[in-house]
C-alpha cells in the first residue's frame, strides 16, 4: 500500500500553467468538449516534439481528452481509475485504485476515520474487482499503450480532491515515461498543492481558490457521462487512427 505526502503550498508551486483571466471564475466553460479545445491550444506549444499520448479518466474527462487529442494529432486512449469509497459513505472516498490495481491511500484520512487494517483490505480488493471490470468494458482486450520514453498527458475534467489524478500519475510514473502533464480545465488549490510535487507539469485553466469546489461549476453544461458515451468516443478515436 502506499500513501502520498510532499504537499506544496500553490504559492510554492512552480510546474503550475494556468489561464490567469480565468482565476476563480465559474461558468468558463459551455461544455467538456469547449473545454477541450481551449486546453489543446494551451498545450500546443508542448506537444511540438511529438511522441505524446493523451490518458482520460473516465467518465467526465473521455470527452475532454478526445478532443485535445484530435486538435492536436496525438494519440488518446483512457485510464481507468476508482476511488475507494468510504463504507458508510460510498459518495467519499479514502483514495483510488488504478487499471493495474495499484492503490494510492490517504493515510491521515484513514486514521481520522478509524478504518482498521482488515477493512482497508476489504475495501481495496473490492476496487480492485470493479476497476478491472470497468476495464474490460471500455477497453476489451486492447493493450495499454506502450509509455516508456513518452510524454504522457493525463486528463480529466476537473480537479475535486485531487486523489484519482494522482493514484493514475503514480501509476503511469511506474511505466518510465519521459514526462508526465496534468491537464484538466479546472482544479481546486487543494488538489493542485497535493499534485504538483508528484508530476512534471501541472496545466489548470481555472485554479479556484476557494472553500467550496465542485467540478460542474467551471460549466455551462455538465452532466454525467455513461460507460456507452464513454464508448462512443473510445471507438471513434480507435477508427481514426
Amino acid at each position: 500500500m502506499e500513501s502520498s505526502s510532499g504537499e506544496a503550498s500553490l504559492a510554492e508551486v512552480s510546474n503550475l500553467v494556468e489561464e490567469s483571466a480565468y482565476r476563480d471564475r465559474e461558468s468558463v466553460f459551455k461544455d467538456r468538449l469547449h473545454a477541450g479545445e481551449v486546453l489543446a491550444e494551451k498545450l500546443r506549444p508542448r506537444v511540438a516534439n511529438g511522441n505524446v499520448q493523451v490518458l482520460a479518466i473516465p467518465a467526465g474527462g473521455v470527452p475532454v481528452g478526445y478532443v485535445l487529442a484530435e486538435k492536436l494529432n496525438i494519440a488518446f486512449d483512457v485510464v481507468i481509475v476508482r476511488k475507494i469509497q468510504i463504507p458508510w459513505n460510498t459518495e467519499a472516498g479514502f483514495g483510488a485504485v488504478t487499471w493495474d490495481g495499484r492503490p494510492i491511500l490517504n493515510e491521515p484520512l484513514i486514521a481520522e476515520l478509524g478504518l482498521g487494517a482488515e477493512v482497508v483490505a476489504q475495501c481495496i480488493s473490492r476496487t480492485r474487482q470493479m476497476v478491472y471490470e470497468r476495464n474490460q468494458r471500455l477497453r476489451g482486450g486492447r493493450p495499454f499503450p506502450a509509455l516508456s520514453g513518452r510524454t504522457v498527458i493525463l486528463v480529466d475534467d476537473g480537479l475535486a480532491s485531487g486523489f484519482s489524478m494522482l493514484a493514475a500519475a503514480e501509476s503511469i510514473r511506474a511505466q518510465q515515461p519521459r514526462k508526465i502533464v496534468v491537464a484538466v480545465p479546472t482544479g481546486s488549490t487543494n488538489a493542485i498543492e497535493l499534485l504538483a510535487p508528484k508530476v512534471d507539469e501541472l496545466v489548470c485553466l481555472n485554479v479556484r481558490t476557494g472553500l467550496i469546489f465542485a467540478v460542474a461549476d467551471a460549466y455551462e453544461n455538465w452532466y454525467d457521462l455513461s460507460d456507452d458515451e464513454v464508448l462512443e468516443y473510445l471507438r471513434r478515436s480507435w477508427k481514426e487512427k
